[in-house]
C-alpha cells in the first residue's frame, strides 16, 4: 500500500501533472531526489503515469461508449485490439467478462470517414452478439475533473504552497484574453504529452521540431485556455479499490441535469456524463468492496427518485486508461483504474 509521501505525489500529479519534483518535495518537506525516486518506483511497481490530454469538447472530436457483447473466450483478444487503436481509451472487460466498453473518439469534422469504427470496422468482426454505442453529450466529472479519491492527501495550505511554487516557476505566461485553439501544428505534441505528459522541454522540443521556449510557451497557452490537461493513471488497489462497476442510468430528461450534478460530487465516483440512448446517464463506481458498492446503490443511489432503471456491470479488468498503450506492449496488470 502507499504511504503519506506517495500519497502525497500521486495528489500533487493530480493538481498540476508538470509540477516540478522540487516544488512537490518542498510542500511534503523531504527531498527532491526522494520524490523522484517515489515517482520512478510508482510508475515501475504501481502502473503510475501522467498524460496530457486535449479537452474533448474543445479539440472538435466527439466521445462515444461504445458497448460490445460476446462470448468470453472471445473478448479478451477483442478487447485488446481495441486498445491498439489510437481512436480508444477507457477499454474495459465488464460484466463477466462477456461485455466490452470503450469509449471511441471520432473527428466531427470527417463525417462518416471519422466513424470507422462505430460504421464498419465493428460490424464486420465475427463472435459480437450485440452492440450499442451512445454519444457522449456532456461530461460532469472526469476528464480535467479528477476523481476526489485521490484528493486526500494534502490539505488546504499544502495545496495553495504547491500551486504557487508552480505558478512561479512557470516559464512563460499566457498571453491575457488570447485563445489558443488547437491546431494540426500541435498533433506532434499532443502525441509526445499522451506518452509521456511529463516529459522534458527538450524531448517535446525533439518531438516538435520546435525549441524549448516555443514548446514552453505552447504549453502555457494551451494549459491557460483549457484545451490541455493532464491525467494521472495508477492501479486504484493501491488506494484502496477493490469493486468497480459501470452504472446506466435513465432519468427524465427534466431531472437530468440535476441528478448529473449530484452524482458528480459523490467520492464513489469517477465518471459522470449524460449521453444517448434509453440509459441517458452514465457513471463509474471506485468502491472498498462489494459492500461498499451495494450500500452506495441503496442508500445514495436510491434515495434519487428521478433515476428510474439502473444497470450495474461490474468492471473485471481495465485493458486502456485514457494514454496510449506503452510501445512495449500490454499495459501493467497492476494498472486497473
Amino acid at each position: 500500500m502507499l504511504d503519506d509521501i506517495d500519497r502525497g505525489l500521486i495528489h500533487a500529479l493530480r493538481i498540476d501533472g508538470r509540477a516540478p519534483f522540487s516544488a512537490i518535495a518542498d510542500v511534503l518537506d523531504v527531498s527532491a531526489q526522494t520524490i523522484s525516486r517515489r515517482y520512478r518506483r510508482l510508475c515501475a511497481d504501481a502502473g503510475l503515469r501522467v498524460v496530457g490530454l486535449a479537452e474533448p469538447q474543445r479539440s472538435d472530436r466527439t466521445q462515444w461508449l461504445l458497448r460490445l457483447t460476446t462470448g468470453p473466450r472471445a473478448a479478451q483478444d477483442l478487447a485488446d485490439a481495441l486498445a491498439r487503436r489510437a481512436d480508444t481509451s477507457w477499454v474495459k472487460l465488464a460484466s463477466g467478462g462477456t461485455e466490452i466498453v470503450a469509449i471511441v473518439h471520432t473527428s466531427t469534422a470527417a463525417g462518416a470517414d471519422g466513424h470507422a469504427l462505430l460504421l464498419h470496422d465493428i460490424p464486420r468482426t465475427a463472435g459480437i452478439t450485440a452492440v450499442s454505442a451512445h454519444c457522449v453529450l456532456h461530461t460532469y466529472l472526469g476528464g480535467p475533473t479528477a476523481w476526489s479519491g485521490h484528493q486526500q492527501a494534502l490539505d488546504a495550505t499544502q495545496q495553495r504552497r504547491l500551486r504557487t511554487a508552480v505558478a512561479e516557476a512557470a516559464p512563460v505566461t499566457a498571453a491575457s484574453g488570447v485563445r489558443a485553439d488547437l491546431s494540426g501544428a500541435d498533433s506532434d505534441l499532443l502525441a509526445a504529452l499522451q506518452r509521456d505528459g511529463r516529459a522534458s522541454l527538450s524531448s517535446l522540443a525533439a518531438a516538435t521540431g520546435w525549441s524549448p521556449a516555443t514548446v514552453a510557451r505552447r504549453l502555457e497557452q494551451l494549459r491557460a485556455d483549457g484545451q490541455l490537461f493532464f491525467d494521472v493513471e495508477l492501479d486504484s488497489t493501491l488506494l484502496g479499490v477493490t469493486t468497480q462497476a459501470l452504472l446506466w442510468m435513465a432519468v427524465a430528461p427534466a431531472h437530468l441535469d440535476h441528478v448529473a450534478r449530484t452524482l458528480a460530487r459523490h467520492p464513489e465516483l469517477a465518471y459522470v456524463a449524460a449521453v444517448t440512448g434509453p440509459h441517458n446517464l452514465t457513471a463509474h463506481a471506485l468502491c472498498p468492496d462489494p459492500a461498499a458498492l451495494h450500500r452506495y446503490l441503496t442508500e445514495r443511489l436510491g434515495t434519487l427518485k428521478a433515476i428510474t432503471t439502473l444497470e450495474t456491470a461490474p468492471v473485471l479488468r481495465t485493458i486502456k486508461m485514457a494514454g496510449p498503450l506503452p510501445t512495449t506492449g500490454k499495459p501493467p496488470v497492476r494498472r486497473r483504474y
